[in-house]
């Protein structure tokens, strides 16, 4: 009975490419094409090909892990099956850390937004008071119980691809060729700035895990999965890439100064009127990706909870049943990791706690064609060890770039995951 349910909710191939594009497509694209353009000129669109082969490589092997188990959970179980409860522990916990992280670059992608939109609130403090502003206003509406999820996710899809495919569309007949000469600027094409501009840039392809975990049963996974992967990822590349050739061809230099690149591009070709429908669409776009993360965040705590993985105290309900300890922990949290840095900063911080949950995934692959029997059904990635090891090589390369600082806010759950494991251990043996 559980089988026949299971496969009536499955996503079809073209449903399937949909998801993956709305769910990788999100509030980065609005606010980094300016740190490309600082950190490695025009060749950033390179930066954007790279980023695009490393998500696909990376999705491959989140692909085949899922297509071995019928348990949700994602990198979770496959750390646990493959490397044992410890390391499963930790990738659980640092998969609440990474939301965590995420919640609070996207308080300070909102706080950024107004600022670039409004010069007034530009400065440290406005900052600051509009990122509290938001905290208390997602606190409040998280412990009332109150769920807008589908309404959020129709408004937000709309808000975020009118906007994009407005500056592309429009943008395009005003691109202007020096802009581009040259292409590669003397002084920026490093090679540590194309790593530090690469997961940077790698944020706003974040989410691509999501979409191969909902595919891990679907029909014909052999077949569909790598294509419906290959057009999602593809097709992101292509509308990023427009975006990044738009935005240089327009703006030139000045994009590496701009705050809000997409806002300002459309305001170079449109003025005042379609700066302002830009500025529209980026609030609305980021700030209901800000309410649907405070959503999704309490959440991973809470399940860690329920699952004996954190203290019980997490679970707890008010009445009108939200996870209220959760929801303060996960946002205060968010709140003040929000303060430290600007948005470029907790992007790549976000970036690199990604990591945490890719390289057990992407090593797992290795172990489970050892370990583990293959049905037919299963997906296996091309090309034997080829893809899994260059996924592998170019994430320690990545993370072998990143500043210590940023390493560690990013990598650091995995040392606070340490007591809570033994604390949890000990308190399941009594």
């Amino acid at each position: 009975m559980p089988k026949l349910k299971k496969s009536t909710q499955k996503m079809g191939f073209i449903s399937l490419i949909l998801f993956g594009i709305n769910a990788i497509i999100g509030s980065g694209i609005f606010l980094l094409p300016s740190t490309g353009m600082r950190l490695f000129g025009p060749a950033s669109i390179l930066v954007l090909l790279f980023d695009g082969c490393l998500a696909f490589f990376i999705a491959m092997c989140f692909a085949e892990c899922a297509s071995y188990f019928k348990e949700t959970g994602g990198a979770y179980v496959y750390a646990r099956e493959a490397f044992g409860h410890f390391v499963g522990y930790e990738v659980g916990f640092v998969t609440w850390a990474i939301w965590i992280i995420a919640e609070a670059t996207m308080y300070t992608a909102f706080a950024t937004a107004l600022g670039g939109i409004f010069p007034a609130l530009a400065d440290s403090t406005s900052k600051n008071i509009i990122i509290t502003v938001l905290y208390l206003c997602l606190v409040c509406l998280n412990l009332s119980g109150v769920r807008l999820t589908t309404i959020i996710s129709n408004v937000v899809t709309v808000g975020k691809l009118v906007p994009i495919f407005l500056v592309i569309i429009v943008g395009l007949f005003f691109i202007k060729p020096t802009h581009f000469d040259p292409f590669f600027v003397e002084k920026l094409t490093t090679i540590p700035n194309f790593a530090t501009a690469a997961i940077t840039l790698f944020y706003i392809f974040s989410g691509f895990e999501r979409v191969v975990i909902t595919a891990g049963d679907m029909k014909d996974v052999q077949k569909n999965l790598p294509k419906a992967l290959l057009i999602s990822l593809g097709t992101v590349v292509v509308v990023y890439i427009l975006v990044m050739v738009t935005s240089i061809g327009v703006l030139g230099d000045k994009l590496a100064t701009s705050t809000v690149p997409l806002k300002d591009t459309f305001q170079a070709v449109a003025g005042n009127f379609g700066a302002n429908i830009i500025s529209f669409g980026t609030i609305v776009s980021i700030g209901g990706i800000c309410l649907a993360s405070s959503f999704v965040s309490p959440r991973s705590g809470l399940a860690l909870a329920e699952n004996k993985m954190m203290p019980s105290f997490l679970a707890k309900r008010n009445r009108r049943n939200a996870p209220f300890a959760a929801i303060l922990v996960s946002s205060s949290i968010s709140l003040l990791i929000a303060y430290s840095g600007s948005f470029a900063v907790l992007a790549q911080i976000s970036a690199v706690s990604r990591f945490a949950q890719f390289i057990p995934t992407i090593i797992a692959v290795l172990v489970f064609r050892k370990t583990m029997a293959r049905s037919d059904k299963a997906f296996r990635i091309p090309f034997g060890p080829v893809i899994p090891i260059l996924a592998l090589l170019a994430s320690f390369w990545l993370l072998f770039h990143v500043e210590s600082k940023n390493l560690i806010w990013g990598l650091g759950a995995l040392i606070l995951a340490v007591p809570f494991y033994f604390l949890t251990k000990h308190q399941a043996k009594q």
